[in-house]
């Protein structure tokens, strides 16, 4: 069975090829990664669905994607579908956006991509391109939504700078089977609203909070490494609000902390697989079963 590459884009692998570059704002032009999957919470008010399966030593047990349907985020509905979600990963797994190759959009995002850019576009507009996959959204700058929004696989994602604060404000993103607001199978719907803000911090900060975080959530081993240890370099902290009356009692922010990477870009794409994790893992992708020659 073969995982097939449904995701590369032509337009990204010309991107790839760029070199890396610093702009004025400190923020866009920047390789940042981190090495950890999901998010954490703020330090008070409400809190995103976490892992409840948990290793000896308190890590997450990353193999068993249990969420906390009892989080009091979430509504009725949504609770029963993360609970559904939790016993099935403990009785092997559940098909998900990203092992299914499917574009990977906000929230969802913040809580699997591990390296991205934020590149200015000549016109003004951004251009952000991830790792994984190598995925690629387009923020247009200081714009409105439409007033008539067909539904997108990334949603329409609109951005301004609020002083040193890079804010995106995405809707209309496209659902389907696949599509969670989390790894934990969080649904969400049509009314799923999520703005994005980015902001610069203490580069020794950033160090401590991304080793506090990997402390609990554990650390994906050979995924990025390559962290600049020159902790006078800022780091680089995303909120992330959500709000979906259908999923959630009332917005919730997610928070994901990044550091400054030392190496440049690599191609990633979601290649051939035959390796399935859990029994009809790859419901969504089409598959050949017999030689094409």
């Amino acid at each position: 069975m073969k995982r097939e590459a449904l995701l590369f884009n032509v337009f990204a692998a010309a991107i790839f090829a760029l070199p890396a570059f610093a702009a004025d704002d400190g923020i866009t032009g920047v390789q940042w990664g981190r090495n950890s999957y999901n998010v954490a919470g703020l330090p008070s008010g409400p809190q995103p669905v976490q892992n409840t399966s948990r290793l000896p030593d308190g890590v997450v047990d990353d193999s068993q994607l249990v969420g906390d349907y009892r989080n009091p985020i979430l509504t009725p509905y949504a609770a029963a579908i993360v609970k559904q979600k939790g016993e099935l990963a403990l009785a092997g797994g559940f098909p998900s956006a990203e092992d299914q190759c499917r574009p990977i959009a906000p929230p969802y995002s913040a809580a699997v991509h591990f390296d991205f850019q934020i590149l200015p576009k000549k016109d003004g507009d951004l251009t952000i391109v991830y790792h994984v996959d190598n995925q690629v959204r387009h923020v247009r700058m200081n714009g409105r939504h439409p007033a008539k929004l067909v539904p997108s696989a990334m949603g329409d994602s609109i951005g301004h700078w609020e002083g040193g604060v890079l804010v995106i404000d995405t809707v209309g993103i496209k659902t389907d089977a696949f599509i969670s607001a989390d790894r934990f199978g969080t649904p969400q719907s049509d009314l799923m609203h999520v703005v994005e803000r980015y902001r610069l911090i203490d580069g020794a900060r950033a160090a401590a909070d991304v080793d506090a975080f990997e402390k609990t959530e554990g650390r994906i081993g050979g995924r990025i490494g390559g962290y600049n240890p020159d902790t006078k370099l800022k780091g680089l902290r995303l909120e992330v609000t959500m709000e979906d009356a259908k999923v959630f009692t009332q917005p919730v922010t997610a928070v994901v902390t990044y550091r400054q990477l030392t190496f440049g870009w690599r191609e990633d794409v979601c290649a051939d697989n035959p390796f399935e994790h859990y029994k009809d893992e790859w419901v969504g992708l089409p598959t050949e079963n017999h030689p094409g020659f």
